[in-house]
């Protein structure tokens, strides 16, 4: 084809497409200043995004309102200490409050994110910029939420579906009916795994309108060290050391790696991560005598993040649900194999030998024979590394921009 004719064939498309796509993207998975790790996997899709040049975005990310930040009220303190606006790798984010009621409010959340957001998007019309479509980000109550907004405005919604949102949500029957409201009203959805996509189709949803992009790695940020042995040195590890990484709730199964501590003796663990559970684990640890082989070294930033993935032998994540777990395709990108549950899309991720060991059951056995596994036949930490090249950020942005792209070319709502 001919550089004349492909520019006539640029210049016969409307306008609407040959611009950047504005795009408002909403969610309450997102980072802030007081919890730079919340909800990162959203930020890192949506700079990909940015990046490519077709799309411009401004965030509006919802917090619970809470109004006191000493350090007592422990997450709810952080509510309070975030930035009402805050300008993030060049994306502007506001974080409007809303009102959550701890346990007894899921069914009304939906319509108290829509009552903080509404004035925020009006906020921005006014100034002028105006969105071609919803970029939604968790299906409940962010999507339902962000279906009212759209219905209001005038304005598609696409869905992104995470995890929890689909494996656990939809057994409360009147968020399982609004999932399903949100899901008919959609003009796009989008899964980071096939097994959040079945999820949806078993629902109701058509198959046709479930689009599966998986989340990627910034193979640039997180690659193997230059040298590993001097990094294991400056960070202190001598012997073969575990990770585990996550917020320290009892989901991701923390507890599971510490129990099976006392049957790799010759073992150490690094617990990367903050959150609730952080004394008991603690205790538990001493009261099983391997407190001084299980070091928790707090929330870590991405840079100090990727020397631990690049220093440490195996990687393990004990979650009992997971949509696209991404530390399990950074710590690979860093050429350190991994041990993981077999759940959700974790088959997906960890699909070859080069990348790991799936247990073959959620326990602390399972955990121990993973491990040992792995420490049998060690990985070629090349071909680990390798294999996360398959998962750049490239397709997946191509994805978005195309289903984006469909979406709105479609006559108006």
């Amino acid at each position: 084809m001919s550089v004349d004719h492909f520019a006539e064939i640029e210049s016969s498309r409307p306008a609407a497409l040959l611009r950047p796509m504005n795009l408002l993207t909403f969610s309450t998975l997102f980072p802030n200043a007081a919890m730079p790790r919340h909800g990162i996997f959203v930020e890192n899709r949506l700079r990909h995004l940015v990046d490519s040049g077709e799309v411009v975005s401004r965030v509006i990310a919802p917090i619970p309102w809470f109004p006191f930040t000493s350090e007592r009220f422990g997450e709810y303190a952080k509510f309070a200490k975030a930035p009402h606006y805050e300008k993030r790798h060049d994306l502007e984010v506001e974080h409007p409050r809303y009102v959550l009621i701890p346990k007894v409010g899921m069914t009304i959340t939906p319509w108290m994110l829509a009552a903080a957001v509404r004035p925020v998007v009006r906020k921005l019309i006014r100034k002028g910029f105006m969105f071609d479509a919803i970029d939604a980000h968790y299906f409940f109550p962010d999507g339902v939420a962000a279906i009212m907004i759209g219905r209001e405005f005038r304005k598609p919604v696409v869905i992104t579906a995470r995890g929890t949102d689909l494996n656990l949500i939809p057994q409360f029957s009147i968020p399982r009916k609004m999932i399903q409201w949100a899901a008919r009203n959609a003009a796009g959805m989008i899964t980071v795994c096939q097994a959040l996509k079945d999820s949806l189709i078993e629902l109701g949803v058509e198959a046709e309108r479930v689009t599966v992009l998986r989340n990627g790695v910034d193979l640039n940020t997180f690659k193997p060290p230059t040298n590993r042995n001097e990094l294991r040195t400056k960070l202190g590890i001598k012997v073969k050391t575990l990770l585990s990484v996550g917020h320290l709730i009892k989901r991701k199964g923390h507890d599971l790696v510490i129990k099976a501590m006392p049957n790799l003796c010759d073992m150490e663990l690094l617990i990367a991560g903050d959150g609730p559970e952080e004394q008991s684990l603690r205790e538990l640890a001493s009261s099983l005598g391997v407190a001084s082989r299980v070091k928790f070294l707090g929330a870590v930033r991405h840079e100090k993040l990727r020397d631990y993935y690049g220093a440490v032998d195996i990687l393990v994540l004990a979650s009992s649900r997971e949509g696209w777990a991404n530390v399990l395709l950074e710590a690979m990108a860093c050429g350190t194999p991994v041990v993981a549950t077999n759940v959700w899309g974790t088959p997906e991720v960890v699909a070859t030998d080069a990348a790991g060991v799936l247990m073959q059951e959620r326990s602390p056995k399972g955990v121990e024979d993973g491990v040992r596994l792995l420490l049998e036949r060690p990985l070629d930490r090349i071909s680990t590394r390798r294999y996360a090249e398959r998962f750049s950020w490239n397709d997946t942005t191509r994805g978005q921009i195309e289903l984006f792209r469909r979406i709105i070319a479609r006559p108006n709502l």
